[in-house]
C-alpha cells in the first residue's frame, strides 16, 4: 500500500469517527474504538463484516490509554475495543469495563523515513541512533502519556543506551525528539514525515509498512519484538498517568501485544461477539494481515465471562498472570 492511499483512508476513517461512535439505538450498527496503528487492519475487516452482515459501522481511532480513559472517564462504551498494548487493559479497565481480552496480534518498534529525510542515505541499523543525534534532524515520537508508542519510544531509548554501551544515550535520544516533535499517536506523524516537517518518527513496523515508508529494523534487543529477549526487555521501565490524574502506571519493556475486548456494557454485544469472531476467523486473519499486521495463528483469552464464540475462536491457553492487575 502506498503513502497516498494511507493517507486517504486514515482521513476517511477520521470522517468516520465523527459520525456519532456512541449510538445505540440501532441494531444493526457496530461500534468500534481502536489504536491508531490498527486503524486500517480493523477498517478492513470492519468493512468486509459490515457487508456480510448488512451492518453499519462506526470507528475511533486514538492512542490507546486516550481511547481507555473515554470508557473510564467520558462513559463512552463501544462495542469492541482494541488496543496496541494488552496490559492497558488490566491497568486501566479490568475488572469494570472489561472480564476478559484477547491477545491477537505483535509487532516491532522502527525508525520511519522517506527518501527525502536527512542522511536517508546514510542511516542504517547500526548507526541511527548517531544519525539522529546529528544537527537539524527532526525526530518524532507520540505522547506516552496517551499513545503505547509513545512509552515503548522511550523504553526502546532506554534499550538502546545499553544495548549500546553509551552513557546517557537514552537521555540525549530524547532531547533530539522534543516535546514540540510529540504527537497524540503515533498515526499522526505519519503525515509529518511524508511532506518532509519531519525526519524520522518512532513507529511500528506494521504502520510503516502500511504507509510505503522506508525503515531502520533495529536489534531484536531492542525493538521490543522477540520473546527470547523478554528479560532484557524488562530491565527498562516508564511511568505514565494513570487511571486518575495525579495516579501513575508503571509499564516494563516486553514484546509488543495488541489485545482486544468487548466491554460489559457494549451496545450491541451479539453483533460484537460476532465481529470478534469474524476478526479471529481465516478470512479476518488474512485481511488484516493483508495490511502488514502480524496477527496471532492462536490468538489467547486471559479473564473471565468469555462469550462462547470469541472462546471458539482462541486458542486454550491463558496467561498464567491472568486477571486484573
Amino acid at each position: 500500500m502506498t503513502a497516498k492511499p494511507l493517507a486517504s483512508i486514515l482521513a476517511i476513517v477520521a470522517l468516520v469517527a465523527g459520525c456519532g461512535g456512541n449510538d445505540a439505538g440501532s441494531a444493526n450498527r457496530i461500534v468500534v474504538f481502536n489504536a491508531g496503528s490498527l486503524a486500517i487492519p480493523i477498517r478492513v475487516a470492519l468493512d468486509s463484516f459490515a457487508a456480510r452482515e448488512h451492518v453499519t459501522i462506526a470507528q475511533e481511532n486514538a492512542g490507546s490509554l486516550e481511547t481507555a480513559r473515554k470508557l473510564t472517564e467520558l462513559g463512552h462504551v463501544p462495542d469492541v475495543i482494541a488496543l496496541a498494548d494488552y496490559e492497558v487493559f488490566p491497568h486501566y479497565l479490568m475488572p469494570d469495563q472489561v472480564e476478559w481480552y484477547m491477545d491477537f496480534a505483535r509487532n516491532r518498534m522502527v525508525l520511519a523515513y522517506t527518501r527525502q529525510s536527512r542522511f536517508a542515505d546514510e542511516i542504517t541499523s547500526d548507526n541511527w541512533w548517531k544519525v539522529v543525534q546529528r544537527p537539524g534532524v527532526q525526530v518524532g515520537r507520540s505522547d506516552p502519556n496517551l499513545d503505547p508508542n509513545g512509552y515503548r519510544t522511550l523504553l526502546t531509548m532506554q534499550l538502546a543506551e545499553k544495548h549500546y554501551g553509551v552513557p546517557a544515550l537514552s537521555d540525549s535520544l530524547l532531547a533530539h525528539a522534543p516535546d514540540n516533535n510529540v504527537r497524540p499517536k503515533e498515526a499522526d506523524l505519519v503525515g509529518l514525515v511524508q511532506a518532509g516537517e519531519m525526519d524520522y518518527i518512532w513507529s511500528y513496523e506494521s504502520l510503516a509498512s502500511a504507509a510505503g515508508l522506508k525503515m531502520v529494523r533495529l536489534p531484536a534487543a531492542i525493538d521490543l519484538s522477540s520473546p527470547a529477549d523478554s528479560a532484557a526487555y524488562a530491565s527498562v521501565q516508564v511511568r505514565v498517568r494513570g487511571r486518575t490524574p495525579g495516579d501513575s502506571v508503571t509499564f516494563r519493556g516486553q514484546p509488543i501485544i495488541y489485545a482486544l475486548s468487548i466491554p460489559k456494557r457494549a451496545p450491541h454485544m451479539a453483533l460484537a461477539e460476532r465481529f470478534v469472531a469474524y476478526l479471529m476467523s481465516d478470512e479476518g486473519k488474512r485481511l488484516m494481515r493483508a495490511t502488514g499486521l502480524d496477527v496471532l495463528d492462536a490468538p489467547i483469552v486471559v479473564g473471565s465471562g468469555v462469550p462462547d464464540a470469541v472462546a471458539a475462536a482462541a486458542s486454550p491457553t491463558a496467561r498464567a498472570d491472568s486477571g486484573a492487575q
